[in-house]
């Protein structure tokens, strides 16, 4: 397949790159940068330089396409509101060149992002196989710039690490390899309109996320009240103590998908999260 793949020079979009060419499959990936152009050509990608705003570039490289992976999303939290706008845009100019196809768009769910995940599954009536992966809130791996980098900054600052009340509000987790063959694998076989969970760790104790990095970066771990959460964890606060377990059965028995990755835990004990 030829498969155009929106963030392809991102974290997660070289792994996917790099897992679909290794499966066969040519890849078109679009970047913005020069930098991001000489990663996918170095994995043996052809580029498409744009940007998500660019709608008659998105409609016309899914058109053009055997299928599409949309993994680009701008992390803008101080106007969360304008990128939610971006991605809608972006899925419906996508749809629009795979509809009457029976081609896939696979797309990435996002917090609030109800009216981009309605929008691709109602290109299903339009002859489109669509399908959403939902990955867990740690995507861990060499290269991680998300959550867990940023309880170890804050770890390192403050002289502790953290978890709210006892402790045992789970998180979920995925290698970021594990998730590069769970898009493979949706853009390959994914049923239309299917819902895929992206998870390999179900829930892992938040105490024990903060046990392993009080650990590494030496600091005393310790239970801070919720409203205190706020101040301690800023933008993450909000998340820190919510319960989040999920369960990925269904999508690995609908896929034949096996994570075969470090868990969470063991990769923080890789150490390659504490060398900077």
């Amino acid at each position: 397949m030829r498969i155009f793949v929106t963030g392809a020079a991102g974290y997660i979009g070289t792994a996917v790159v790099r897992e679909l060419i290794g499966a066969g499959h040519q890849v078109v990936g679009l970047t913005r940068s020069e930098s991001g152009a000489q990663v996918l050509e170095s994995l043996g990608a052809e580029v498409a330089r744009g940007v998500l705003e660019d709608l008659d570039l998105l409609r016309s490289s899914a058109a053009t396409s055997d299928g599409v992976i949309h993994l680009a999303f701008n992390h803008d939290f101080s106007n969360f509101a304008a990128s939610l706008a971006t991605d809608l845009r972006a899925i419906e100019a996508m749809g629009e060149g795979l509809a009457g196809s029976g081609k896939p768009l696979v797309i990435t769910a996002h917090a609030n992002g109800k009216a981009s995940e309605d929008a691709a599954l109602a290109f299903v009536e339009q002859g489109v196989r669509a399908s959403i992966v939902s990955l867990a809130p740690s995507v861990h791996g060499e290269g991680d710039k998300g959550f867990v980098p940023q309880l170890i900054r804050i770890a390192r600052e403050r002289g502790s690490s953290a978890y709210i009340g006892d402790g045992t509000n789970r998180w979920p987790a995925i290698h970021r390899l594990d998730a590069a063959v769970l898009f493979r694998l949706a853009v390959e076989s994914a049923p239309a309109g299917s819902r895929l969970d992206g998870v390999d760790d179900e829930g892992i104790p938040f105490s024990d996320i903060a046990g392993v990095i009080g650990s590494h970066v030496d600091v005393p771990v310790v239970s801070i009240p919720r409203e205190e959460a706020q101040a301690i964890f800023g933008f993450l606060g909000m998340v820190a103590s919510l319960d989040l377990a999920r369960s990925s059965e269904g999508t690995k028995e609908l896929l034949g998908w096996k994570p075969v990755q470090h868990g969470l835990l063991a990769d923080l004990e890789q150490g390659h999260y504490f060398t900077k």
